[in-house]
């Protein structure tokens, strides 16, 4: 299963949150403004961390994380039938309070119908009253109607009505599975990487590490396959019988060593007048451990030593090779699966579903995973992830780099953001379709390609749209002349006037403030029919700006022709450079107002 919604609720500096879920989530936004909340909060529901008294928002001493889950696996609905609703959701709060507890209450399809639900079980332990109501049939036809009897002819009445009867969905008032504390890992397994993390403790054998899962699968591995490992393992089970008093069949064992005899009778002499027999008896060891103990990894970049010896880049490399390779394993099993007859399977591993104890799910979670990696790095990280979250794994990342950051998954970008203490952390999602399959989608593709720093536009506090390279290039220089340039404002090249619809549609749904600036091409020797064209889409891009967070720049004519560039001369960047940088360049009033206006 995996998260589809969460609900946050007085958690730090959140008040009331709630987002959307992908496979994989990308949450980014200025320094204290709450993206490690979002993960801190997500890791407390799965039991990962532990809450205290400064884990509640000012003035609350309650707080909630709820998530619902989708995409449950035959284990999970049958772990948590009573909570799964007819979407084949399941939806689960959990509940702190300042004293140090915490509580899990699911939520239920319970019936409209007073009779069908089961806080009224104990109203109807009288025959003469049950058999008044109409799940009468489901009633045995003797003998006395205890509470297992009523609500097993309760469930057998929905089963059979189900499409016929109106439910409420509600959050139940006992707690989850009727358990008072949840087992941890329940919810499936957790890989959490913080921004600052010691490589050896994934290198550990020992606990939930990445390397110990895949230390342990090579194991397992041998010790259904190899040869070796299973004559090695017999040896040892046979050198361990050896050094016991009795054999399997209980006889004297005749090939035990002799020191382990005198010592137990040395014993028994030192203790004769407590009349006691000493008897060493060897219990043969978890084979699979000895394998474990000692078991350590070198790293050779020129000079071997163990991995705390190296710098911070290769420590992370390390850390983040480990998950690619669990996740490169994870995808090659759920592959096998795939390719297995879903029913055959089930039968197949029946006996592994009634042993498993928690979910088969799991959750990658990273803190700024951009850490000490050059560029190119993080670009592959990504791809990295990207594979980890289509194996049917869910990836959460907080991070300050647009490497991350990818157009082509706009609805994994979450923008965290906090405009003031009271109103508390909030969130910015796109979930919508923003294209329609066809030439659009295709124009914008193209454009998202040629342009790298596409995805700065998400970390920045304000957008300067421009129609291409010249304006790019030179309204900075404009704005750092006049004193009003801001590094936390983009300026991304659209490469097109007619481009800037699309990017235009986008800043709306995340809400992020911009301008526009773009020409309004009036010059005097156009024609009408060009004219009319440049102004139909001059209007489109005038009425896709929301004026609450939007504005719009234009020039006359064209850019080049209030930067004083008589025509007919180049029109480039390098050109118009050149331009704004020599002696007899006076920038206009017109021209100054429109930039600082831009930078305001």
């Amino acid at each position: 299963m995996r998260i589809m919604i969460l609900e946050i609720h007085n958690w730090r500096s959140i008040k009331n949150v709630t987002m959307e879920f992908m496979d994989i989530m990308i949450f980014i936004g200025q320094n204290n403004h709450g993206k490690s909340n979002i993960l801190s909060a997500i890791l407390f529901f799965l039991g990962q961390l532990r809450h205290d008294d400064l884990d509640f928002n000012v003035g609350s001493n309650e707080l909630y994380v709820e998530i619902t889950f989708d995409k449950l696996d035959l284990f999970d609905r049958n772990q948590f039938q009573k909570y799964v609703a007819s979407d084949g959701t399941l939806k689960v709060r959990k509940i702190a309070f300042v004293d140090g507890n915490f509580e899990y209450h699911g939520y239920l399809e319970i019936p409209a119908i007073d009779w069908l639900k089961e806080e009224n079980i104990g109203d109807y332990s009288k025959r003469e009253e049950a058999e008044k109501l109409p799940l009468v049939n489901y009633l045995p036809d003797s003998g006395r109607i205890t509470k297992e009897v009523f609500r097993k002819a309760q469930e057998d009445y929905i089963k059979a009505n189900m499409t016929i009867l109106s439910f409420n969905y509600e959050l139940e008032k006992s707690n989850f599975l009727g358990a008072k504390n949840v087992a941890k890992g329940i919810w499936g397994e957790v890989y959490h990487v913080p921004s600052v993390r010691n490589a050896s403790d994934e290198l550990s054998v020992k606990g939930g590490s990445v390397f110990s899962q895949l230390y342990s699968h090579v194991i397992n591995k041998m010790s259904d396959s190899n040869p070796q490992y299973i004559e090695a393992k017999k040896t040892i089970i046979a050198l361990m019988k050896i050094l016991n008093k009795k054999t399997d069949d209980g006889d004297d064992n005749t090939k035990r060593p002799v020191e382990l005899t005198t010592l137990e009778k040395n014993l028994e002499y030192e203790l004769s007048n407590w009349n006691t027999q000493i008897d060493i008896e060897i219990t043969p060891p978890n084979i699979e451990d000895i394998f474990r103990v000692g078991a350590t990894v070198w790293v050779n970049d020129g000079i071997k030593t163990d991995i705390n010896r190296k710098g911070h880049g290769l420590q992370r490399a390390l850390i983040f090779a480990l998950i690619k390779s669990w996740a490169k394993l994870l995808k090659k099993e759920r592959e096998k699966e795939e390719n297995s007859e879903n029913e055959d399977y089930e039968k197949q591993n029946s006996s592994i579903l009634s042993t498993r104890q928690s979910s088969n799910s799991r959750y990658f979670i990273f803190e700024e995973p951009e850490l000490y990696l050059h560029p190119q790095a993080q670009r592959e990280l990504y791809s990295s992830l990207v594979d980890l979250s289509e194996s049917q794994n869910q990836v959460m990342l907080c991070t300050h780099s647009s490497f991350f950051i990818d157009l082509e998954r706009y609805k994994s970008i979450c923008i965290i953001r906090k405009n003031n203490l009271s109103e508390g952390t909030k969130t910015l999602q796109c979930t919508d379709d923003l294209f329609d399959e066809g030439e659009e989608k295709k124009k914008f593709d193209i454009l998202y390609w040629i342009n790298p720093d596409r995805g700065e536009m998400f970390f920045a506090k304000k957008v300067i749209l421009v129609e291409g390279a010249t304006e790019k290039a030179v309204i900075p220089y404009l704005a750092k002349t006049i004193g009003k340039f801001r590094f936390d404002y983009t300026l991304i090249d659209c490469a097109s006037k007619y481009a800037m619809p699309t990017y235009i549609t986008l800043l709306n749904k995340f809400s992020i403030p911009y301008v526009v600036v773009f020409d309004k091409d009036h010059q005097a020797d156009k024609k009408q029919d060009a004219i009319n064209s440049t102004n139909k889409i001059n209007n489109k891009i005038e009425t896709l700006i929301d004026r609450s967070i939007g504005a719009s720049e234009v020039f006359e004519n064209d850019f080049e022709e209030e930067l004083g560039i008589a025509k007919g001369k180049k029109k480039n960047p390098y050109f118009a450079l050149q331009n704004v940088e020599s002696s007899t360049f006076r920038l206009s009033n017109q021209l100054q107002a429109k930039v600082e206006r831009m930078f305001s």
